[in-house]
């Protein structure tokens, strides 16, 4: 297996078109994370010394980005990054040790590892859920499935009737260019980082300028869309989410507290869900998380896995023996004291991926 290693923004426009033409060809490479749009986006947010690579297999027939240090690599984007993986051409047999040994690393780490990439199944440390809305039948039949299911959606309908009827008319608005509205998300989204403890992801100048960049994009097949949901002439939520070729990915989300009686939140994604039905778009996806709202939107599942790829050097070593720590203490009955390294572990990426 062939593999050669360039940054994103050296890839020649055959390769990009390629990578392109792979991923839309293939329906479980249906997330704008495995673009090539997505890795060029964060090269360029990141700047040029951010160590982002892409391992190229053979004659432009498999594609896998990443941020690549002097001893590991992670995954293009990360920990801003929902979906890994290797986009593929047909019948192409991927070594995933040989891609880190073709990287020059001791091991690449991988935390949203799609079920499909085969390569990676026998390095896997464990599983999650990611939640995703399919409506390739339509929105009425996706709605008569949920209502048979959970009272979810009858209760963003009784939610929607109060708010209109106690503060006025309720405004949707899908591709709104509103600087202004974009800032007040991100505003929403520090302050809930903020109030729950997590760390603000914005901190770090070259989220920010990735966001802004896809905010502003306007190729057909990925980039940002702005969704906002206005109660009279205030904005109450709105979603920063990307879009692939038929599927959009649920990214930033947050809503004006003030309004929270009302699920505004709610009531966005079920207008989003709406829009939908006007567009070649066949899937929301929600990401990984187990939410309530989460669980009771979605109607289908994809598995994704975390875990690393390593090769004989102290870098995997020590990967090994964190992760040896983190299952002894996840097989003992010690509550919450068990979670703990594995949550120092995904505290750690965090932070990697941030500097």
């Amino acid at each position: 297996m062939d593999i050669s290693v360039v940054k994103p923004l050296e890839l020649t426009g055959i390769a990009v078109e390629r990578w392109a033409e792979l991923q839309a060809a293939n329906p479980a490479f249906d997330t704008p994370f495995l673009s090539p749009y997505w890795a060029r986006a964060v090269e360029a947010a990141q700047g040029e010394k951010s160590g982002l690579r892409v391992a190229v297999i053979g004659d432009n027939d498999g594609f896998l980005a990443v941020r690549k240090g002097a001893f590991t690599a992670i995954p293009a984007g990360a920990p801003m990054n929902d979906y890994q993986g290797v986009v593929t051409a047909p019948g192409v047999e991927v070594d995933a040790v040989k891609l880190v040994q073709a990287l020059g690393v001791g091991r690449l780490d991988f935390s949203h590892m799609l079920e499909d990439q085969a390569a990676f199944a026998p390095f896997s440390r464990g599983k999650s859920f990611s939640w995703v809305i399919d409506v390739a039948g339509g929105y009425e039949a996706y709605e008569a499935d949920r209502r048979a299911q959970t009272s979810c959606l009858k209760d963003i309908d009784k939610k929607r009737r109060k708010v209109e009827r106690e503060l006025g008319p309720v405004t949707f608005t899908a591709y709104s260019r509103s600087r202004t509205d974009l800032d007040q998300l991100i505003a929403w989204k520090r302050g809930q980082w903020q109030a729950t403890g997590q760390t603000d992801l914005f901190d770090t100048p070259w989220t920010l300028r990735l966001l802004g960049s896809l905010f502003e994009s306007r190729q057909p097949d990925f980039g940002g869309v702005l969704f906002t949901l206005h109660i009279g002439d205030r904005l109450a939520a709105a979603q920063l989410d990307l879009r692939g070729n038929r599927t959009i990915h649920s990214w930033i989300i947050a809503h004006d507290a003030e309004f929270e009686r009302y699920s505004p939140g709610l009531i966005l994604f079920q207008d989003i869900l709406r829009w939908m039905d006007t567009t070649p778009y066949s899937s929301l996806d929600l990401g990984a998380g187990d939410y309530r709202f989460k669980r009771e939107l979605s109607n289908a599942q994809r598995f994704v896995s975390h875990g690393f790829v390593g090769v004989a050097s102290p870098a995997a070593l020590v990967r090994q023996a964190a992760y040896g720590i983190r299952a002894a203490a996840e097989s003992l009955p010690l509550g919450q004291f068990s979670e703990l390294p594995g949550k120092a572990m995904r505290r750690l990426d965090l932070m990697r991926g941030l500097r």
